[in-house]
């Protein structure tokens, strides 16, 4: 519990991000992940797709909305299934990633940004390498598929 007691005044002047990402789930189980570019920060690692959570939407609009700007996709808030979530601290900010699982959705998907793409299997995830945030998501992930 004193773990707990501590980590309000340590993080209190950090700032937090709302970020909602995607398991995309194939056909054959296998789920998507993209690899973040030259760039950006964390260029090099993979991740599920998503993006930041802009004022005035829901995790579910942005992601939406994300997908079809990342990945040239459609799908619709009532096939985003809430699966988890990671609560991270990096240096400079506190990340909150709600996860959401995805079956279907209208289109190809192809990296619109210029990214890399790898449909994966959930038991090979680890062998990716990853945010720290998103790296707690891997177990559940294999679990629930």
């Amino acid at each position: 519990m004193s773990a707990l007691r501590s980590s309000p005044s340590a993080c209190s002047n950090t700032r937090l991000i709302l970020v909602s990402a995607v398991a995309l789930i194939d056909a054959d189980g296998r789920v998507l992940l993209a690899q973040r570019p030259e760039g950006k920060s964390m260029a090099g690692l993979w991740e599920f797709p998503g993006g930041k959570v802009e004022p005035g939407e829901t995790p579910e609009a942005a992601l939406i909305r994300e997908l079809r700007e990342e990945l040239g996709i459609d799908t619709w808030a009532s096939c985003l299934a809430p699966l988890t979530f990671a609560s991270h601290a990096y240096d400079s900010f506190h990340l909150l990633m709600p996860l959401f699982a995805c079956r279907k959705w209208q289109g190809i998907v192809a990296p619109q940004e210029g990214q890399k793409l790898a449909w994966v299997r959930p038991a090979d995830l680890r062998s990716y390498p990853m945010p720290p945030a998103d790296l707690p998501l891997i177990p559940i992930l294999r679990d629930w598929l």
